[in-house]
């Protein structure tokens, strides 16, 4: 039995565009409860269009998960310094 806080399924899709720098990239961000009580995050990035990588992360507790991805969450909230584009949210 899992005894952390609860966890509120999580689907974000955030595009970064702008044709004049050639910047078309996206970022989408899946949490959700696994049939164990864990937190699975599945993270996937790259251009529009192409096949781009991904990542999964599982843990034991809603808050570790929280945390992981309000720090995925804050690097894409600083692209347009990075990158001259911010991220839209695409979907919720």
């Amino acid at each position: 039995m899992n005894t952390g806080t609860p966890f509120d399924e999580i689907n974000i899709e955030l595009i970064a565009r702008n044709p004049g720098r050639n910047i078309h990239r996206r970022y989408s961000i899946l949490a959700s409860i696994d049939l164990f009580g864990s937190v699975i995050v599945e993270t996937r990035w790259g251009r529009i269009g192409a096949a781009g990588q991904h990542k999964i992360r599982s843990f034991p507790r809603g808050a570790e998960a929280d945390r992981y991805v309000r720090a995925i969450l804050a690097r894409r909230n600083s692209a347009e310094a990075r990158l001259g584009t911010p991220y839209r949210i695409q979907s919720l």
